[in-house]
């Protein structure tokens, strides 16, 4: 009897927390201060609105507390998103007029149904999840075009670039970063899309190569807001793929800084783009007082290391960008595990880390995870399952949306305390909103305050469930 008095009391106590009124007077209404938008790891809820009531008051308890603290600022952010790839692409076209519009308008637009994704990254030329390798100035063995007149994007205006321009027509201020997996292969020192390495010959080539393609992309109404030299630089198996060392991307850098100041150009190089593990690599290419100049910031994965290297490259230099453009969720993964392993890691700890960005990796895929190259990702989960005819939300939409939906561009990160399980990021927006996400990280469900200015809410958060809170 005295247990079940117990729980029937823990009960109560979570169920007024979540009401945060003891006493609910329909005479007297309150008026909700925060909205709540929830996702549960078992699926029984995914980004629903809540219709808890939530008041701040100060009414003393003895709940955990999460501090906000607009008066700290940090970072500005660029946005949340995903990798457009070329299969992305192609997928999302196989949909019909109808369904796609609808899809693009879900993902890009600002609706009230919209997650309002404000980040893409796509290749300069293709990546492994690609129906085939391509680069926009492929030559026979033993010939070379070192001028560029033979460059084309004729390869992806088929899919990729007809899409982007749909999408630009949702949101024309999405930022578009873009990155190369490999070089054309007469430009290396083997004939081949895998692995091998640019030949310092053709470092200036190169880097007209990089030029003619954002102008090109500009003729075609798309603004590249940042390149970097060469997705992950250390990893020659994928196909493509390109081989570049620390010194190899000094001396690129400088060639390419040098192309776009002489062209014109103003968007960011951005370098690295590669894994937590090897922060000498980028530090060793920000040393260098020739390339520094040309240098926007860093790039990370974290298929290796640890989040917090972020923090590490961005003590070591203040004054360049972070950002982090790439996770990949796998067919074989749990939507529980990758919810929390993911929102705790991708977003809120590249977020608490300096970055100005957060993207997963694939934005779609079909139902057997194509299309791909030969030897690319054969298991890459996109954020959405294009099949018969329609689409299907996995895991990674919600990682993003949890952010993407309620934190526009140019936010800025404020302070907000990490309490026990409870991971925290929080943000000021444009139009003056306080954002918190939090994750629940532990076993068991979470009561606790959200506390700014001397004032508190309460709230519960289960097991393995993320919240946003907005007010």
């Amino acid at each position: 009897m005295k247990f079940l008095s117990i729980m029937a009391l823990i009960s109560t106590i979570i169920s007024c927390a979540q009401s945060n009124d003891f006493v609910n007077n329909p005479s007297n209404p309150v008026v909700n201060e925060v909205d709540f938008w929830l996702t549960k790891g078992d699926q029984s809820i995914k980004l629903q609105k809540q219709v808890t009531e939530l008041v701040f008051k100060n009414i003393t308890n003895a709940y955990q507390n999460i501090e906000v603290d607009e008066t700290q600022s940090f970072q500005t952010i660029d946005g949340f998103g995903y990798t457009l790839t070329g299969g992305s692409a192609e997928v999302i076209n196989g949909l019909s007029s109808e369904k796609k519009q609808q899809l693009l308008q879900e993902l890009f637009g600002n609706a009230t149904n919209s997650i309002s994704v404000n980040y893409l990254r796509i290749s300069i030329g293709a990546s492994d999840l690609n129906s085939s390798v391509f680069s926009y100035n492929d030559l026979p063995s033993g010939q070379s075009d070192i001028s560029q007149t033979q460059f084309s994007l004729a390869p992806d205006m088929i899919n990729l670039i007809p899409l982007l321009k749909e999408i630009i027509l949702i949101n024309p201020n999405i930022k578009i970063m873009a990155v190369p997996w490999s070089a054309p292969t007469w430009m290396k020192n083997i004939y081949t899309s895998t692995g091998s390495s640019l030949v310092p010959i053709y470092y200036s080539s190169y880097a007209q190569y990089f030029v003619k393609y954002i102008q090109a992309m500009q003729a075609q109404g798309i603004t590249i807001d940042a390149v970097c030299p060469q997705n992950e630089p250390l990893n020659g198996a994928n196909n493509p793929s390109m081989v570049m060392t620390s010194s190899q991307q000094i001396s690129f850098v400088i060639k390419l800084g040098a192309a776009f100041q002489t062209s014109g150009i103003s968007t960011k190089i951005v370098v690295f783009d590669h894994n937590c593990d090897t922060p000498e690599y980028p530090i060793s290419v920000l040393n260098d007082s020739n390339a520094n100049p040309f240098i926007d910031g860093s790039a990370y994965h974290l298929y290796g290391g640890n989040i917090s290297t972020l923090t590490t490259v961005h003590t070591a230099f203040p004054n360049k960008n972070i950002y982090f453009t790439e996770q990949w969720t796998s067919s074989t993964g749990d939507f529980a595990g990758d919810l929390k392993w993911h929102t705790k890691n991708v977003i809120i700890g590249s977020m608490r880390n300096w970055s100005k960005n957060a993207l997963e990796w694939n934005l779609a895929s079909n139902a057997a995870f194509e299309p791909h190259t030969s030897g690319g990702c054969s298991q890459c989960k996109g954020a959405l399952t294009i099949s018969n005819g329609d689409f299907i939300r996995n895991v990674s939409y919600y990682i993003i949306a949890h952010a993407s939906k309620f934190i526009p561009t140019g936010s800025v990160r404020i302070a907000s305390t990490i309490s026990g399980n409870l991971n925290t990021v929080a943000f000021k927006t444009p139009n003056r909103k306080i954002v918190l996400l939090i994750e629940n990280d532990g076993n068991s469900t979470e009561i606790f305050n959200i506390k700014q200015n001397g004032k508190w809410v309460t709230i519960s958060l289960e097991s393995g469930s993320v919240g946003t809170f907005i007010w």
